[in-house]
């Protein structure tokens, strides 16, 4: 078998490049204001928290599990690249993971870090394998605390979540580990094999590379071709699909999810990096997710549509922006392994897409979501809540290889 040739940055244009850049340092600029210089959180350290559509922080809330994790994966990723002034996120969303964020009563994770008042207290695996991917971000940038994050929410993994028998994640306790729900997603599956690729990167333990490789086999190799190359986001407690579900509107919608095919093509064709390009059927089953998407969910207007039913008629067509940054991410991928033009104009119209709908080039940032004209729209977001999805398009499409990205990283955003 003929090894595909390396990507080069040249087979993007150079103008693009600095556009991305560009717009990776724009990021990383405007989230910065996430760590406010009189805000402090629960346990009285300072917290990190959402933005509105300004750019300042949004004042009475909850100190998010998601926004703390994200902040640190992100702002580590950028220090790796080369941009200055990171550190001091993540010194704050490592202080909050290891203090008000960890539950000393149960063990594990909350999700919320209040300053007083009721706040949810279930636990999720979505939410901690954030604390992974960001744990072993911090390690990528040698944080002192990296490893002891890094073993307590492994413990709380494989103690609580992780499902040794069937390969994949259960995925909701109560506060204190009590079952109150037999559901089981698609969702925090693909979010664990994000966490579990990004261990294996920095701790080099073969576990957490088999451990992704047997959520992928369930998802990418069984239900995605058993299901016209649409994956299924709900099942019951035997894994069974529950076509019937229809949970949280924006995070467990009915139906099928477009842009969570986009992200586990991509983490698909990087787990198959990992392994040595094996004779495996992932490539062309991440192309067959990526191409099914696309053909599925690309809205005349420019954009993708949030969900589909089963046979990919659009379900909602609410359009937001973290579809297209993943698109832009797996269609990267693909073409650092095959030089196709339809690839690279696919990569293009994603790019403009996200210029003319999402990038706010006065406030910074980008809008989270848009209304029918493609205006800037709030139905489902406040303000602009997440670096992460826009920041890993910028940089994951520049670095030279499929894995690995904490390595391909480094320097890009050096002047």
């Amino acid at each position: 078998m003929t090894q595909p040739p390396v990507f080069q940055h040249s087979a993007l244009a150079p103008a693009r490049i600095s556009f991305m850049q560009e717009q990776a340092r724009d990021l990383l600029s405007f989230f910065k204001a996430s760590l406010a210089s009189d805000a402090h959180g629960a346990s009285g350290v300072p917290a990190l928290w959402c933005l509105d559509s300004q750019g300042q922080p949004i004042p009475g809330q909850p100190q998010d599990l998601m926004t703390t994790t994200r902040l640190v994966h992100s702002y580590a990723l950028g220090h790796l690249a080369g941009h200055p002034g990171c550190e001091p996120i993540i010194e704050v969303g490592m202080a909050a993971l290891l203090g008000p964020h960890r539950d000393r009563a149960h063990g594990g994770f909350m999700a919320f870090a209040a300053d007083g008042g009721p706040a949810p207290t279930d636990k999720l695996a979505y939410g901690h394998a954030f604390v992974l991917l960001a744990a072993a971000s911090a390690a990528a940038v040698n944080h002192p605390d990296a490893s002891t994050l890094l073993k307590q929410v492994e413990t709380i993994i494989l103690e609580h979540f992780w499902d040794d028998e069937a390969g994949l994640m259960r995925d909701e306790f109560r506060r204190d580990w009590q079952p109150f729900s037999t559901y089981r997603g698609m969702n925090a599956n693909m979010h664990a094999t994000e966490a579990f690729l990004a261990a294996y990167e920095i701790t080099g333990r073969e576990a957490w590379l088999e451990r992704a490789g047997r959520i992928l086999a369930f998802f990418v190799g069984e239900m995605a071709p058993r299901h016209g190359w649409r994956i299924p986001e709900h099942y019951h407690a035997d894994w069974s699909v529950d076509e019937a579900y229809a949970g949280n509107p924006m995070f467990r919608p009915a139906g099928t999810t477009p842009g969570h095919s986009f992200e586990f093509a991509r983490l698909a064709l990087q787990y198959w990096d990992l392994c040595g390009r094996p004779r495996s059927g992932l490539p062309e089953a991440a192309r067959a997710l990526t191409e099914r998407a696309m053909a599925d969910a690309w809205q005349p207007g420019g954009g993708l549509a949030y969900t589909l039913d089963f046979d990919g008629k659009v379900r909602i067509p609410d359009r937001y922006w973290w579809p297209v940054t993943e698109a832009i991410g797996v269609y990267a991928s693909l073409m650092k392994l095959e030089q196709f033009e339809e690839d690279a104009r696919s990569f293009e119209r994603l790019w403009q897409a996200a210029s003319t709908l999402f990038i706010d080039g006065k406030e910074g940032g980008w809008h989270p979501e848009v209304d029918e004209a493609g205006r800037p729209a709030s139905n489902q977001f406040t303000g602009k809540p997440d670096i992460y999805h826009a920041l890993q398009a910028c940089l994951y499409a520049l670095t030279p290889g499929l894995s690995r990205p904490h390595e391909g990283v480094r320097g890009l955003l050096l002047a």
